[in-house]
């Protein structure tokens, strides 16, 4: 081994002795951006009755963020990877917490708005920027799964944990406060990441940045979130869907064939194209269109049919969340070092499905306690003990001057993967509804039995779907089983040591 590899540890550790410290400010942001892709969902019906805003035009106030926190997560990740991840971190939690309180004093339609999209274009600078800070100064391979098991079980559980939030703060306090808590979390966690993050040295990248492929990835992820976002709405053969569809494999081909021939592209094909994170990013993505579209219909199930409040509904999902932080703080951790990757990623998703596959037998009076506890409890186990390793992969083994883009990539593949969920999936629910209840209202003869058609046809909708969830965690596993192939992390060494020494 060379002096330069047998230096590189010793480097790590010194520049790296507050990393623990940092993991708690890393993890508090990503619980804020992951609370605030539900945390407004719940709250939106009491938002869009005081901002008079109107019925086609309430699924913005969700729209706006998801299109500029997807299309703009490249670019996120090639500015932290240029300007420096601690800096961009910080400046993505300042700019966060601004659009959070300008949200929460919203005094009109366009106000809320404009106030959403900052925040997702805020969130597109500080998610990449968290990840890639992790993949840099968690090297170890024991101490890397530590990490990442808490990260991925915060990336896995906060969506449901912002149910349960956002449930208690619209019904004891107001729908704004659904905004204003995220200044707490981003001024604590800017103030620790400040003090307490050092990045190491050398891993910046300061090649010119690929102003055509910002141009084009942006608007083709533009494109294709939205696309699936009127696809929900207006449906899957409203001309414009299909046009945004379309626009979105024109502008993301042409992206694919620009990176391909500038010298310092947006994002490197190098990055992708490995076999091990290609199949995490397809793989991941696959599971959030699974878990995206059950999040939807579980809380209706529990609001509509079953009649919970919206703070009932959210404790509801606490197994699937305790599920989540066991599976990747537990078995994930404990396992990670020890098995290869593959081992515990398809066996996770299988293990969601397996969950999922119990969710399609619900019915109008089905116990929570017998059917959907349970359920819940093996998709979050599951899930947990997936995300933990995929996490860690996806950036594993990129050049540091790539661990921006990389990360930015995991958070692309979520946030395109939750728009196809929540469009896709509900689609085929409202489809095999109506079908439901065009086949059996002829049959109800009083309102009472109107009533009850129309919660089974709901019911048998989300069944319908889920069983169509149940078969992409399937192919989810499948992907990585095949893809993945890399063994478990060797132990005698710092992980991508040997990498950064033969670099230099």
């Amino acid at each position: 081994m060379s002096a330069t590899a047998r230096n590189v540890p010793e480097t790590v550790d010194d520049s790296h002795s507050n990393r623990w410290k940092a993991l708690v400010f890393i993890a508090l942001a990503q619980l804020m951006v992951v609370l605030d892709a539900t945390i407004v969902n719940i709250a939106l019906p009491s938002a869009q009755q005081d901002l008079g805003i109107s019925d086609g035009n309430r699924q913005w106030v969700i729209t706006a963020y998801a299109l500029a926190f997807g299309g703009l997560l490249l670019f996120g990740g090639r500015i932290s990877d240029l300007w420096g991840r601690k800096r961009t971190f910080v400046t993505g939690l300042i700019g966060f917490a601004g659009a959070s309180a300008l949200g929460g004093a919203a005094t009109g339609e366009a106000m809320m708005l404009g106030a959403r999209a900052l925040q997702g274009a805020f969130g597109a600078l500080l998610a990449p920027a968290a990840l890639s800070l992790l993949a840099v100064m968690f090297t170890d391979a024991k101490e890397r799964a530590k990490a990442f098991g808490i990260y991925g079980a915060i990336a896995g559980g906060g969506g449901a944990v912002g149910l349960i939030l956002g449930g208690f703060l619209t019904e004891y306090l107001d729908w704004r406060w659904t905004f204003f808590v995220n200044i707490p979390f981003a001024v604590i966690a800017a103030a620790g990441a400040y003090f307490v993050i050092r990045e190491p040295e050398g891993g910046r990248n300061r090649s010119p940045l690929d102003i055509p492929g910002v141009v084009l990835s942006t608007l083709g992820l533009v494109s294709l979130v939205y696309g699936f976002t009127r696809a929900e709405s207006d449906g899957w053969g409203d001309s414009l869907t299909i046009g945004l569809f379309i626009t979105s494999a024109v502008l993301l081909a042409a992206f694919v064939l620009v990176e391909s021939k500038v010298k310092a592209p947006l994002l490197p094909l190098r990055v992708v194209m490995e076999r091990n994170r290609g199949g995490v990013y397809l793989s991941l993505g696959l599971a959030i269109i699974a878990m995206f579209g059950l999040f939807l219909f579980l809380t209706y199930y529990l609001q509509i049919v079953k009649g919970y409040s919206p703070v009932k509904t959210g404790f509801a999902f606490l197994p699937m969340i305790t599920g989540m932080i066991v599976g990747s703080t537990q078995i994930g951790t404990r396992l990670m070092t020890r098995v290869a990757p593959r081992l515990l990623m398809a066996p996770g998703f299988l293990l969601a499905g397996v969950g999922m596959l119990l969710l399609t037998q619900m019915e109008i009076d089905s116990s929570y306690a017998a059917l959907l506890l349970p359920a819940q409890l093996l998709l979050g186990l599951g899930m947990g003990t997936a995300f933990m390793p995929a996490m860690s992969l996806a950036t594993h083994g990129v050049e540091p001057r790539d661990a921006g883009v990389a990360s930015a990539m995991v958070n692309t593949s979520q946030q395109v993967g939750g728009a196809i969920g929540t469009a896709l999936l509900n689609t085929i629910a409202a489809s095999a509804t109506t079908s439901y209840i065009q086949d059996h209202i002829a049959s109800a003869t009083s309102r009472p039995q109107q009533q009850l058609v129309q919660l089974q046809g709901m019911v048998n909708g989300y069944t319908n779907a889920i069983w169509f969830a149940v078969g992409i965690l399937v192919l989810a596993a499948a992907i990585a089983f095949t893809f993945v192939n890399t063994g478990k992390p060797d132990m005698t060494a710092t992980a991508g040591t040997s990498e950064d020494a033969a670099a230099s």
